[in-house]
């Protein structure tokens, strides 16, 4: 088959980004007949045909892809005949239970997650060595692409120097870090660093990474096949939206992948998602994914694939499809996929992508049917619909991204929010785990201020519903008088991957702050503004289209190029603002154009965080409060004396449209990701050593050579049943792996705070526990310290505490130093969780932290994907408890002693259902306990994971498997 291409020079040739140019031989066994060739102008890629296993036209998209894979990759052992045969005869509606290997492309990570990846594969060229092996053999097999986006900071932010200053600390911060990701970069092949400065992972990944369709030579034939990949980010599934298969997973297999280990998973059940009509005026795309991922939730979609099709794809840009995608970990999928059709042609050509890469493309997806044809359908396992417009404004809170809120509702909703946080005592949380934050009682506070006009905000806009009014004067160090009260607009961020990556809201929001200058609105004088883009080239198109003065003028000048607010890295608050919010027990609200929203995430001086799109965030910040309504109150008095109102500075979407076709063109791609690995100045002074085996210092506190390894021998040890285990933490449901190992601040009065006090670490320079994972010290100390994190073995308690049984009084403790208190007398551990466990992002140290803290188990009523699996990679038992039970129904308080048996029948190579669980009454339960037994279930769900646990996890098995 052969497809013309221009042969133009224009744009950026693929070789620049595939990596080495080693051959890479994997031997296929073609069993089907599928090897083919196919011509492109003047090139000829070896090819594996789809077509030629039955069954795949009925194929979804999606599974096409894979099928693919499995052809590509069959070897007769690891992939095999029936594998392939099974794709191909899928059975939409059956539960999965066919294991496949899946062999990704590519390994894309942030520096978060990716810089313990490096410190791993630094680990293991040590291991092998130590083992009689050759350390060169650790060296990425699939190209791996690091993206240095997690760390800066917004410190300084509404000045022209906060960009530079923030950028500079963060260099302070950060040089031990980025001096080894250096050293990674020249030490091992086919691994790329984007330093600092340059955007947000995976709109780097859409705008210049992703290929779509990947070009490598094996076996000395140049072969295309479709661009999949595994990421260290749960909003790795953003690149569904240009067609990519991805989806994140911990660092733990994502070091796997990247040393040529397949990733085991189950044939998944796919979600058909069909979009009919279009967008309405006023709506804008976050607006479409918030609805999504409420819908999605809401039904059911955790461990399936999505994947959207009809007559409405067409309809949503390129830029749309990548926010739908990137929030598949809100509604909780593996992916959430669009196909391949003429928008993605035109999104390549217009990020620069060479005409002979938009041709391939095209050519090999109509070859292997992954072009988008609305008229042909393909099976589902399930289906849903959404007419888009039925769209309306929404925003997402306040502390799940799925809590769907329509905004002409914001106000009153709020006000019962506002109740939860404010009127319940924490004591009363309930097994679900569902309660609030300690106060004051309001009743007892008598608003004299209210409705005085004594203040900035003046009448028109509200303070907290009824008697939950909370009004506190402020006066700031130049002066300024104003009140703040309940639902305060404290932090208005424009960030994340989410929306920075879509012209059309980013533009909407450049506009309304021009509408609103020109009306003579500002922003209130107590909210934290912040511009992070998540590519330069958001700089580019609002410079181009005159947006940036305005933008300034209200505050939101930029911060940094990168996630900033999404991940916690806000930085503090205005003074007097923090002051008044700690001091009188303010319950203020951020709201953030990002993907998360979770309890203690965003400040923690904020406990209420709402999602809404770029241009509803400047809204907030002129309204300056949560208790507002965009329809009846007023934005304040305009320079021509009339009240303002959300409307009249609205922008028209056709208006939007017409800056998006005058604004944005190819240039900009190419300028700014012209040179994108070299790096400023900064980066490329950065002393850089040169060594296959790293040096370690033992004076960092920032990289140290992890444990994992220490006493390993090349035999297994064979696994044995949990005997006399304790129970660190009981907790309740939607507890995320930042609740396990939380990303933001490190509290100078816990254990990792008095960890780098001891070390010389002054408090100022602490930076977060995100920035320093590379330190197995701190990360251990930091595990399930995450402020917001409720530990039901003590009652009104909030933060990283638990009971320690080592002790006769079993008194309150840092669960750090009570997990020490166990290991020095060889007592194992367990959790006790409830639904949703490990819900949020793919962090691997959630369950490498556990795992080095000594919990050998952890039963839940339901975990999400990505943390269950990484438990596995650590050698942790995930279990669940029976169907409809959880700890508090069978009767469980956590003073128990728990027993697991059953676990040698792993040993035999085969996989039990359930294990055993036997808790017994303590001296620390009350009288009259019995003792509780049930049958857990066995979240080890392939022959895969198996191994990984026999081997006390993933990288021990691969080393191994290496020498």
């Amino acid at each position: 088959m052969a497809v013309d291409a221009t042969g133009s020079e224009n744009g950026r040739a693929p070789a620049e980004i595939t990596g080495s140019a080693r051959e890479t031989t994997v031997s296929a066994v073609n069993s089907f007949g599928s090897k083919d060739t196919l011509t492109v102008g003047s090139t000829d890629y070896e090819v594996f045909r789809v077509d030629k296993v039955p069954g795949f036209d009925k194929l979804p998209f999606s599974l096409k892809v894979l099928l693919e894979n499995l052809l590509r990759t069959e070897d007769g052992k690891n992939v095999t005949r029936a594998q392939i045969e099974s794709l191909g005869s899928w059975v939409p509606t059956a539960d999965p239970d066919t294991e496949i290997q899946f062999t990704p492309a590519r390994v894309i990570m942030q520096d978060f997650t990716g810089v313990p990846c490096i410190v791993d594969l630094a680990t293991m060229r040590e291991a092998v060595g130590a083992l009689g092996g050759d350390p060169n053999k650790i060296n990425p097999l699939a190209p791996a692409e690091l993206v240095i986006d997690h760390s800066v900071i917004a410190d300084l932010f509404g000045s022209e120097n906060a960009l530079e200053r923030n950028v500079e600390i963060e260099y302070e911060r950060n040089g031990e870090r980025y001096q080894f990701l250096r050293w990674g970069q020249t030490a091992f092949d086919d691994f790329k660093v984007v330093p600092p400065g340059t955007g947000i992972v995976h709109q780097v990944n859409i705008e210049y990474l992703a290929r779509v369709t990947f070009t490598r030579t094996v076996d000395g034939a140049l072969r295309a096949y479709p661009d999949t990949c595994v990421g260290t980010d749960s909003h790795t599934t953003m690149v569904n939206g240009l067609g990519v298969l991805g989806w994140g997973v911990g660092g733990i297999e994502a070091e796997a992948a990247m040393l040529g280990q397949p990733v085991s998973m189950l044939i998944p059940k796919v979600v058909g998602f069909k979009l009919n009509g279009s967008i309405p005026t006023g709506v804008t795309a976050t607006d479409v994914v918030l609805t999504i991922t409420q819908i999605l939730r809401k039904h059911g979609v955790v461990g399936k694939f999505v994947e959207f099709y009809g007559a409405g794809v067409s309809e949503v840009p390129l830029a749309n499809r990548a926010t739908i995608g990137n929030m598949s970990p809100e509604f909780g999928s593996t992916s959430a996929m669009f196909p391949i059709d003429d928008v993605t042609l035109d999104y390549l050509r217009l990020t620069g992508r060479t005409d002979e890469q938009v041709a391939l493309v095209e050519a090999y997806s109509r070859l292997q049917k992954l072009w988008h044809d609305p008229e042909s359908e393909p099976d589902y396992s399930e289906y849903l619909e959404l007419d888009l417009a039925t769209v309306v404004p929404s925003i997402a809170g306040p502390k799940r991204p799925q809590d769907r809120v329509e905004l002409s509702n914001a106000k009153s909703q709020f006000g019962i929010d506002l109740g939860d946080y404010t009127t319940q005592d924490v004591s009363r949380v309930d097994a679900a785990g569902e309660g609030s934050f300690p106060a004051s009682d309001p009743n007892g506070f008598t608003p004299e201020d209210e409705g005085t006009g004594n203040d900035v905000m003046h009448s028109h806009v509200s303070h907290a519903p009824g008697n939950l009014s909370r009004p506190v004067k402020v006066t700031t160090s130049a002066g300024l008088d104003y009140t703040l009260d309940h639902g305060a607009v404290a932090v208005a961020a424009i960030t994340s991957c989410t929306n920075t990556s879509n012209p059309s809201v980013m533009l909407a929001a450049g506009l309304l702050a021009r509408n609103a200058v020109k009306k003579g609105l500002t922003s209130k004088p107590w909210v934290k503004t912040t511009l992070a883009p998540g590519s330069k080239v958001v700089t580019d198109y609002y410079a181009k289209a005159g947006l940036t003065d305005d933008l300034e003028a209200l505050g939101f000048y930029t911060v940094g190029y990168g996630c900033t607010v999404c991940i916690g890295n806000t930085g503090p608050l205005i003074d007097e603002v923090s002051a008044a919010i700690n001091d009188n027990d303010l319950a203020v609200t951020a709201v953030l154009s990002g993907n998360r929203n979770f309890e203690g995430r965003i400040s923690p001086d904020v406990k209420m965080n709402y999602l809404a799109s770029p241009p509803l965030v400047i809204a907030y910040a002129l309204a300056g409060s949560m208790n507002f309504d965009f329809e009846t109150d007023s934005l304040g008095t305009g320079s021509d004396g009339n009240e303002v109102y959300l409307k009249d500075i609205w922008p028209d979407s056709a208006e939007v449209q017409r800056t998006i076709d005058t604004s944005i063109d190819t240039g900009m791609f190419l300028k700014e990701y012209g040179e994108v690995f070299d790096g400023d100045e900064r980066w490329r002074s950065l002393p850089t050593p040169d060594s296959e085996v790293f040096e370690w210092d033992d004076a960092s506190t920032y990289v140290r050579r992890p444990p994992y390894f220490d006493g390993m021998t090349l035999e297994t040890t064979p696994v044995s049943s949990i005997t006399g285990a304790r129970v660190l933490a009981k907790l309740g449901d939607s507890v995320t792996t930042d609740h396990i190992s939380p990303a933001g601040n490190i509290k100078a009065d816990s254990p990792a705070g008095a960890y780098l006090q001891e070390h010389g670490v002054s408090r100022g320079d602490f930076n977060s526990y995100g920035s320093r994972r590379g330190n197995h010290e701190v990360m251990i100390r930091g595990t399930f310290a995450n402020i917001r994190l409720r530990n039901q073995l003590l009652d009104g308690v909030e933060g990283g505490y638990t009971r320690d049984f080592t002790q006769a009084d079993a008194p309150q403790s840092f669960i750090y130093d009570a997990a020490q208190n166990y290991a020095a007398q060889s007592t194992p551990l367990v959790i006790f969780g409830g639904k949703e466990y490990g819900s949020g992002s793919s962090r691997d140290w959630a369950a490498k932290g556990t795992s080095l803290l000594g919990v050998k188990a952890v039963i839940t009523e339901s975990f999400e994907r990505i943390h269950r699996s990484n438990l596995i990679g650590m050698g942790v038992l995930p279990l669940q408890f029976p169907a409809g039970e959880s700890w508090a129904s069978l009767g469980l308080d956590g003073t128990e002693i728990v027993e697991i048996s059953g676990v040698e029948e792993l040993n035999e190579g085969t996989t039990p259902k359930t294990l055993h669980v036997t808790a017994t009454p303590s001296e620390h339960s009350g009288a009259g306990k019995s003792v509780v037994e049930f049958d857990a279930v066995l979240r080890i769900d392939t022959p895969g994971e198996a191994d990984y646990y026999r081997n006390g996890g993933i990288l021990q098995y691969v080393l191994r498997s290496l020498v």
